[in-house]
């Protein structure tokens, strides 16, 4: 009898140890960027290179679903907005972010900084 009690209690320990640790990826997860995490991020970024255009047709599901497979591919990523596009630079790197639930690191010129966290296994570790 004793030890079906151990079992049970250690499943519940178990149980909510993994509760525990859910719980704090998901506060790390939710972290708002400070100053010296988009310093950080823009760091990171300078050597990048675009790896998503947005051209003449503007901000396009295509766009949003290729920005997605970049972001869970790279977590960071660089987009450039071109000449010819109908839609103002800030504008759209507002929208992107939104639509693809990232966060907006950086828009300089024409180019801006997108970021989001991978859920299982991050690459970038932001500082505290």
């Amino acid at each position: 009898m004793a030890t079906s009690k151990k079992r049970v209690v250690n499943r519940n320990a178990k149980k909510n140890s993994k509760r525990v640790v859910a719980r704090a990826a998901e506060k790390v997860r939710n972290r708002p960027l400070t100053p010296k995490r988009i310093q950080y991020l823009k760091g990171l970024g300078h050597e990048l290179s675009p790896v998503l255009s947005i051209g003449k047709e503007g901000l396009t599901d295509a766009v949003v679903t290729a920005c997605e497979a970049q972001l869970l591919a790279h977590e960071l990523i660089k987009v450039r907005v071109q000449a010819e596009a109908p839609v103002d630079r800030k504008e759209v790197a507002a929208e992107l972010a939104a639509r693809v639930e990232a966060l907006l690191a950086q828009v300089i010129g024409r180019n801006f900084l997108l970021y989001k966290r991978h859920p299982r296994k991050p690459k970038i570790e932001l500082p505290a």
